[in-house]
């Protein structure tokens, strides 16, 4: 049952101080929270996060969309409740938002900071799609009164995403149990016209969901070419490859009207278990492409024990994404970690010699109980030996749990790095969907690896994101003592180590 919306309409708070509560990730003041939904950067360089949530409970229901800004993506703010549903059978699922700096619209007269929300409203029969403007910059919405703008009479038919293509606005929309991603295009936001579709795209699973059409900029041996490649982003549940949910993308041409995929490949954006429906931010800086998902999977999401605390689901770290050309296996996203620079605290470990060497790093009386490490090797023209590895272990001293990954530079695995959530006490043992391990394989020696670790998830980034990872975890208490190391490798190797801790972008909340 729904509450009555007044009762919401101010700033939720929350309690940051849980032992599982991420502290540099974002996650809801309190409540159930799901897909990033209408992420956009205005003029003033603050950056806005809708998602759906449920204010309500601490499972999936009752959609509205939650709303928080940064001016980091990093240090949030909590804002009031930014859409509600209509009534009480009704939800508002997924959908995006723009800047209609041109007020294609009508609804902007004397701006050119206008917010347009395009999201679903689901009912039981039936989803279709509607608007909502905002004249005081993305904080509160008065939804259109010809809404909704598409209706074709479907209960599988939603998620649109909505960008700017030089002379008119472009949607694509799940049509999700028919494996299509339906083409709109529009002047004025309000009437929409069919233009093309692609199906049976990559791994179907179940349905296809949370479409994203974008350019992503291109790099070339780590330098920016200039170019763009458009690119679609599908996120299937479930029926992904280790179960559940996952994201797919594919590089291809677009014409303003139609997508021709480039390949024919199947390409996973992350390769553990907990990225999921990524969106990507309107108003960015031209040749920018950043994106944040939400990090956890249908499979399980509403089992986590995270709801001791009062809330449940976390999104991602902010990324910044790029396309890059890989031996072999040619386009691959490449998705970094946004600049962490607002979170980087005191450094725990340096050691520009780090070759055949294993250091402990104790990071208890850290405050936020996240920290940063990473290796790099320059030398990507060594010769490994079988033995030659990288490897980390962070742990709690008194349960001895554990969560563990590590690269495999040498042997019948070379290339293959992995990760390992199976010595955590706190979930999963019971639970059939919870895979404990996760691995990929690459052609080329990694040349770094950096990761997060922040209380209850992990993010690993090989060759500064080409292949990353997003892994939950639950331990009976606080992993606090990493153990990190490097062993087997040849001589004259440079490697060099950093491990920061984080600041807690949550302290005053």
């Amino acid at each position: 049952m729904m509450r009555s919306t007044h009762l919401l309409e101010q700033s939720i708070h929350g309690d940051y101080t849980g032992r599982y509560r991420p502290q540099v990730h974002f996650s809801p003041p309190k409540g159930f929270m799901n897909d990033p939904n209408g992420l956009f950067v205005d003029k003033h360089g603050i950056w806005h996060l809708y998602y759906q949530y449920n204010p309500t409970e601490l499972v999936a229901g009752n959609q509205h969309w939650g709303h928080a800004t940064s001016r980091d993506l990093y240090h949030w703010a909590n804002q009031p409740i930014a859409l509600f549903p209509p009534d009480e059978r009704t939800g508002v699922f997924s959908g995006s938002a723009v800047i209609d700096a041109k007020n294609t619209s009508g609804f902007f007269p004397d701006q050119d900071d206008g917010v347009v929300a395009i999201y679903t409203l689901n009912t039981p029969e039936n989803q279709v799609q509607a608007i909502a403007y905002s004249r005081d910059g993305g904080y509160t919405f008065t939804p259109y009164e010809g809404n909704p703008v598409i209706d074709i009479q479907s209960n599988q038919f939603r998620d649109p995403k909505v960008v700017w293509y030089e002379d008119h606005w472009v949607m694509v929309i799940a049509h999700s149990t028919e494996f299509k991603i339906g083409i709109y295009t529009s002047r004025d936001l309000k009437t929409w016209s069919p233009s093309s579709s692609v199906s049976y795209l990559g791994i179907l699973g179940l349905q296809y969901e949370c479409p994203n059409l974008v350019p992503i900029p291109v790099k070339a041996n780590g330098s920016s070419t200039g170019e763009q490649v458009w690119t679609l982003f599908i996120s299937i549940n479930p029926g992904a490859p280790l179960g559940g949910a996952t994201m797919l993308y594919f590089p291809g041409d677009f014409d303003g009207y139609s997508f021709v995929p480039h390949d024919s490949a199947a390409r996973l954006a992350d390769f553990a278990k907990d990225n999921y429906a990524a969106q990507f931010f309107d108003g960015t800086a031209p040749g920018e492409a950043v994106s944040i998902a939400w990090a956890n999977n249908w499979q399980y999401t509403n089992v986590l024990p995270t709801a001791n605390e009062g809330w449940r689901s976390i999104m991602s770290l902010p990324r910044k994404n790029f396309l890059t050309r890989l031996e072999r296996t040619g386009w691959a996203l490449v998705s970094e970690p946004y600049d962490l620079s607002p979170i980087l605290n005191s450094r725990l470990s340096h050691d520009t010699d780090f070759v055949n060497k294993t250091t402990d790093v104790d990071f208890s009386s850290a405050g936020s109980g996240a920290i940063y490490f990473s290796i790099k090797l320059p030398d990507s023209q060594a010769r490994y030996g079988d033995e030659a590895a990288f490897s980390f272990a962070v742990s709690a001293p008194s349960s001895k749990e554990s969560v563990k990954g590590g690269y495999m530079f040498g042997g019948p695995n070379a290339g293959h790095a992995w990760l390992d959530r199976g010595n955590t006490k706190g979930f999963g043992s019971d639970n059939p969907f919870w895979n404990d391990r996760f691995s990929v394989a690459q052609v080329s020696a990694a040349r770094s690896i950096w990761g997060v670790i922040d209380r209850s998830v992990l993010e690993l980034f090989i060759d500064d994101g080409a292949y990353s990872a997003t892994m939950l975890f639950f331990s009976e208490e606080p992993l606090t003592l990493l153990r990190i190391g490097t062993e087997g490798m040849p001589e004259g190797t440079s490697i060099e180590l950093e491990v920061h801790d984080l600041h807690s972008v949550w302290r005053n909340s």
